[in-house]
């Protein structure tokens, strides 16, 4: 009866070599989905820039201080997206239209 509870150890014990095998197998396939995903992630175009931008100054309150068209080079890194309606009010309202992108023409706004 020994021999046969000696066996049967044996057996159990390659289940579970067989399972620990199919189990990092598993997670082995895991990682490598994720991988593909994250490569995936990175490999999509960034967003168009938006229409219109708004430069703010320094400090408190941070004024509007110029209005720029979406894919101005011009830009710093104090604009925030705005409508086309933001800008012509910012426009109207005497902040200053960029000189390099002519928001102020591309708007139909003109002093």
């Amino acid at each position: 009866m020994s021999e046969n509870r000696q066996s049967r150890l044996a057996s159990l014990r390659f289940l579970e070599k067989v399972q620990l095998r199919d189990l990092q197998r598993t997670r082995d396939w895991i990682d490598a989905e994720e991988r593909m995903i994250a490569a995936e992630g990175a490999r999509r175009p960034p967003p168009p820039p938006p229409e219109w931008l708004i430069e703010h100054g320094i400090g408190t309150g941070r004024p509007a201080v110029r209005v720029h068209v979406g894919g101005c080079w011009d830009t710093r890194t104090r604009c925030k997206p705005a409508t086309a309606d933001a800008a012509r009010r910012a426009l109207a309202e005497g902040v200053s239209a960029c000189p390099q992108c002519r928001p102020d023409s591309a708007l139909g706004f003109l002093d």
